[in-house]
């Protein structure tokens, strides 16, 4: 593991607002603690989000993604719900709401360079009405997150520009890139036939979306 030299560390807040400054203007007025008429149609737009919890463990952060109007919901301008759909049954991030619960998520809408912020804190509900209300595909989530809203707001489209996200031209082939079998063949210590694996995922996907 490479550390950062002592003499080249920034190691007090005091260091770094001498370097960067302070936030004004846009930059702090664009942060309330609740959601906004603007902001609620961002969240309503977007299909996908990356949703970052903390415990005593560490930190986690974990993609998250539905159908745009079926995927977070805003039920009042301090609380969001997002179901939990099948995935890996890891459940880091659950397991960082239940020890924790500070959770942060990051909203992106395809095509738009600003992406929209929600910190806040979690808790995991069951409520058998409030699943129902999820379903796709004849399929309900196992939990649903209930966030409440502390902060919100929007990052402008610098990143997004910079990495040309939505760029076509920029897309990477998947055939690029290992594939999910061979990176599992290659971490694991037991017999696994990566050709098959990689064969039969789509069919597998298909059955285990939802």
């Amino acid at each position: 593991m490479t550390k950062v030299a002592p003499e080249h560390k920034i190691a007090s807040i005091e260091q770094l607002e001498a370097i960067y400054g302070f936030a004004k203007g846009g930059a702090v007025a664009k942060e309330i603690d609740h959601i906004s008429d603007h902001y609620r149609a961002f969240i309503e737009a977007s299909p996908f989000a990356m949703l970052a919890s903390v415990a005593e463990e560490g930190t986690d952060c974990t993609p998250r993604g539905d159908p745009k109007g079926q995927f977070c919901r805003v039920v009042d301008e301090k609380t969001v719900m997002m179901p939990d759909r099948n995935g890996n049954n890891r459940v880091d991030t659950l397991r960082n709401i239940v020890r924790d619960g500070r959770c942060s998520l990051l909203f992106l809408v395809p095509g738009v360079g600003e992406t929209l912020r929600i910190n806040g804190r979690a808790e995991l509900s069951i409520d058998p009405e409030l699943l129902a209300s999820f379903e796709m595909q004849g399929k309900l989530p196992r939990s649903i997150m209930v966030l409440h809203v502390e902060r919100v707001y929007f990052q402008c489209q610098k990143a997004l520009v910079r990495s040309q996200l939505w760029d076509v031209e920029a897309q990477v082939p998947r055939s690029a890139l290992p594939t999910t079998g061979q990176m599992i063949k290659a971490l694991t210590k037991d017999e696994f036939d990566a050709a098959e694996y990689d064969r039969n995922y789509p069919q597998h996907m298909a059955k285990t979306i939802y």
